[in-house]
């Protein structure tokens, strides 16, 4: 080993001596620069914040005997991180270099490396074969590691017409297997919730009741790349940075789920140098308000970030609904004139801590709490004809419902050092309780409206879920750009619920229990998998990804009322995927996938249980229910056209034994007669196939737009089911349009719009909060047409535009009601709901901080960070 060290450091003196010559090398051969040096350093704007993505590359000068001149070449390349921080080893020591950092809006800056050489009077004294001193061999290898330290851009913006054009994010960016969408500039969701959001997104259609639908069915949210318990109400959407549509998962993610894919929200992550942070407040005309505070600080190795947001709410909605029914021999009509409002309040917060160990080693620490409450009051008024005699009763519903979630999340990773190489290893724990009670009062009443009798039903319930998951991921990168990657994964989630119902019939002062209506159970789900994808490029046009998942899947559950238990055991399932893209030119894009997924279903869907808690609305499990695979291929067709960016995908999905709802007579084991029972059953199969356009462009520099439209088909076949009346295959039109107009002195005003054709129910749409008898098969039934238009005006002001005011309006023609059209067996229904309509909100934000770096010098001592520590 020391005559290894003797060899290479002898070798660097000769070659000290010998590089003041051009061409100079060991016995007249060419010169061989050891590769040794290390640079880094970062990259700053003219604000002191890091420059996030700069391009870094490394040159050197050497002589083209061909050209008989000097020419620069590459060396190396690579993009800064978050905190605008670039590495490069394996440097060559000898010949000069230099680094050229360049970014978008920013004048490029050159920037010479000169290494220093190893002095000669270091080894003197040295007899041959003796190896240098320690303390001489670090001082050698210091003067191959420069550290540039800061190294500051100069902005590059250009003046048209009066007006600043810098570097912003395209609305819409292409990824091989997603597409991701900007919406932290969207003004049309300030104050407002992530529901609002999906809104503007291209591709995805929101119903009345917040619920999403991406190509008719809805997709398994996930936040920051993993999968959450919260909803998208829970979520606001100031704290929004993008979303990643992702229509046809790779075997890096779940298996299970919906078929519609993933909707992946990531959050904003404040990075910036110093203390810094932002407020938001707002309100509505249906007496609402929101408030969000975000805080950071950054200090040498530390980032802490703190968010907390709270909102009032008032929902308010008007409908009705219209059954006929001919069952055993009874002809039956119920109308129903529906109110009801919802008042809540919510709140949230997140605190979140990441330590860099090193340059290529960080940990992470964030938790997650909040809770809210919700009050909804509804007021409906029943005429029921059975047989040609009405009856008329109102039905007064007040409840309450509480939640109170929490979450662990802790990260780790690793980066080698082989650029791009990383391990990571997540672990997430999301969890939390709630809670339910209510009193459902019913009072029949004569034709003059006056009380004949009454009955009261008291539902009190209680719950909990814990929802963990254990993941790591190894990338490696390959020759031809390409990538290696693997993992493992872990979910275990565990659910309970306690429910008890009382009832006080007509002409009774005493209240009795109803078991039957009260559902008390306790169920464990865990889903094991592995995965295991390669990409890379074929010349310097054809790209692909490929990827192998396996997953297995166990529950059980028990009904705490009866002691009965359920379990089952889903084998393991190979999920394969494989994407492929083409540059046909340098505009132009083809794309193609194939995936395959699993739905598996679960604990309230199999219990063979008849929850009569709603008399309106009696739904039942089905134990007898199999997982449904899902084959999806899609193929789309990309074009840059000037500023513009087209968009065109054509798409299937195949599905084997769909599990739907499904609306149908049965004997009801409470009562003992005929009646329509809401269950889940295993539809034969499921087509869906269209046409998607998205068009991306900025039109001028004040004027910019997105257009959307999808043009699809969808069957559910139900032959397997006896005396079901098959839906008819039906082709439906979806499109929206989002356009943002940059006026001068900081004014922007954003105006959108979409329209809904005549559409099947969606898949996956299942029972949730709402009026009764709102249950609709997605098999057994449509939504009529509609369309909203919106409207957002914002004026920045204050230095730097710190400060906006932004004032938005939803739904200003009142058009966004939802007709639901269902029918079967022996019944039809139509159901009508208008949400809040002409809602007006008005929000006011403001950004603050201290971008100072003299702060953090004076504060550079190992106490300062005390403070700074979880708990």
């Amino acid at each position: 080993m020391k005559s290894r060290l003797v060899l290479f450091f002898l070798s660097l003196i000769t070659l000290n001596g010998m590089a003041q010559f051009p061409g100079g090398g060991f016995g007249g051969g060419p010169r061989q620069d050891p590769k040794r040096g290390q640079v880094s350093g970062k990259v700053m704007n003219p604000e002191g914040q890091p420059a996030e993505f700069a391009t870094v590359i490394v040159l050197k000068s050497e002589f083209d005997s061909t050209a008989n001149a000097t020419k620069e070449v590459v060396v190396k390349a690579q993009t800064t991180d978050m905190d605008g921080k670039f590495s490069f080893e394996g440097l060559p020591i000898m010949s000069p270099i230099k680094l050229k950092i360049s970014s978008v809006g920013f004048k490029e800056l050159e920037v010479p490396v000169q290494f220093d050489r190893p002095d000669p009077s270091l080894f003197s004294g040295m007899k041959p074969g003796q190896a240098p001193d320690m303390a001489v061999i670090q001082k050698i290898m210091a003067g191959f590691n420069k550290d540039l330290g800061e190294l500051t851009l100069e902005t590059d913006s250009q003046m048209l017409d009066g007006v600043t054009v810098k570097a912003a994010k395209a609305l819409m960016e292409m990824d091989i297997d997603k597409k991701i969408f900007n919406v932290e500039k969207n003004i049309v969701t300030a104050g407002g919730t992530a529901v609002d959001v999906m809104r503007n997104i291209p591709s995805l259609q929101v119903d009345i009741d917040g619920n999403v639908k991406l190509r008719n069915a809805a997709p398994t949210l996930f936040i920051d790349g993993r999968p959450t318990t919260l909803t998208l109400e829970q979520i606001p959407a100031d704290a929004i940075e993008k979303v990643e549509v992702i229509t046809n998962p790779s075997a890096k993610y779940d298996a299970s789920g919906s078929m519609a894919g993933i909707l992946n929200l990531v959050l904003k992550k404040n990075r910036k140098s110093g203390f810094n942070g932002m407020v938001n407040i707002g309100a509505d005309n249906y007496m609402g308000a929101n408030t969000m505070t975000s805080l950071n600080l950054r200090q040498g190795k530390f980032n802490v970030s703190l968010m907390g947001m709270g909102n009032l709410m008032n929902r308010n909605t008007t409908g009705y609904s219209q059954r006929t029914s001919s069952i055993g021999g009874i002809d039956a009509m119920s109308y129903q004139d529906i109110t009801s409002e919802t008042k809540g309040m919510m709140g949230f917060g997140r605190l979140a801590i990441d330590y860099d160990l090193s340059s290529k080693t960080s940990f992470s620490i964030g938790g997650v709490m909040g809770g809210g409450n919700f009050n909804p009051y509804e007021d409906i008024m029943i005429t029921n004809t059975i047989n040609g005699v009405s009856s008329v009763s109102n039905r007064l519903s007040e409840s309450s419902r509480q939640f109170r979630p929490k979450g662990l999340q802790l990260g780790f990773r690793q980066n080698f050092a082989t650029e791009g190489e990383q391990l990571t290893m997540d672990f997430n724990y999301f969890g939390g309780t709630n809670g339910n009670d209510g009193i459902y009062t019913t009072n029949y009443l004569t034709d003059g409206g006056l009380i004949t009798g009454t009955q009261i039903q008291k539902q009190i319930g209680e719950g909990q879920n814990r929802f963990m998951t254990f993941q790591t991921d190894y990338v490696k990168p390959l020759k031809n750009d390409g990538q290696f990657e693997t993992g493992i994964r872990a979910q275990l989630n565990t659910l309970s619920n306690l429910n008890d119902n009382t009832l006080k019939p007509v002409g009774s002062d005493v209240y009795q229990d109803v078991t039957s209506a009260s559902i008390n159970f306790d169920s464990d789900n865990s889903v094991y998998a592995a995965y295991v994808s390669v990409s890379g490029k074929v010349g310097n046009a054809f790209n692909y990804k490929t990827g192998l998942r396996a997953e297995s899947s166990f529950y059980t559950g028990q009904l705490l009322n009866t002691n009965e238990s359920f379990s089952n055991s889903f084998p393991i399932s190979l999920f394969p995927s494989i994407f492929l893209s083409k540059d046909l030119t340098d505009t132009d894009q083809l794309q193609m996938s194939v995936t395959r997924r699993v739905n598996r279903p679960n604990f309230f869907q199999l219990i063979p249980f008849v929850d009569y808690s709603d008399s309106l609305n009696i739904t039942r499990g089905n134990a007898d229910l199999v997982p449904e695979f899902t084959t999806s291929a899609e193929l789309s067709y990309s074009k840059t056209i000037g500023t513009g960016t087209f968009l065109a995908s054509a798409y299937f999905k195949h599905t084997n034994n769909l599990i739907t709802q499904y609306l149908g007579q049965e004997v009801n084991p409470i009562s003992g007669r005929l009646d329509l029972i809401n269950t889940f059953i295993n539809a034969n199969s499921s087509d869906n196939y269209g046409v998607e356009l998205t068009f991306t462009n900025k039109v001028t520099n004040w004027w910019d737009f997105t257009a959307n439209a999808n043009f699809y088909n969808s069957r559910i076949n139900t032959e397997n089911i006896e005396s079901s009346i098959q839906s008819e295959p039906l082709w439906t039109a979806f499109g929206k349009l989002n356009n943002n107009f940059n006026l001068k002195n900081s004014w922007v005003i954003q105006l959108s719009g979409d329209y809904q054709g005549k559409t099947n129910v969606p898949v996956s749409q299942g029972r949730g909060f709402g009026p009764p008898s709102s249950a609709q098969s997605s098999s057994q039934g449509y939504i009529e047409p509609f369309y909203g238009v919106d409207i957002a005006v914002k004026k920045s002001f204050l230095k730097d535009n710190a400060g906006s005011l932004t004032l938005s309006a939803n739904d200003i023609f009142r058009t966004r009601g939802n007709t639901q059209v269902s029918f079967g067996e022996g019944f039809s229904q139509t159901y009508y709901r208008l949400n809040n309509p002409q809602m007006i909100r008005l929000n006011f934000s403001l950004r603050f901080g201290h971008m100072d770096m003299k702060m953090f010098r004076r504060n550079s001592n190992p106490g300062a960070m005390e403070g700074m520590q979880m708990q």
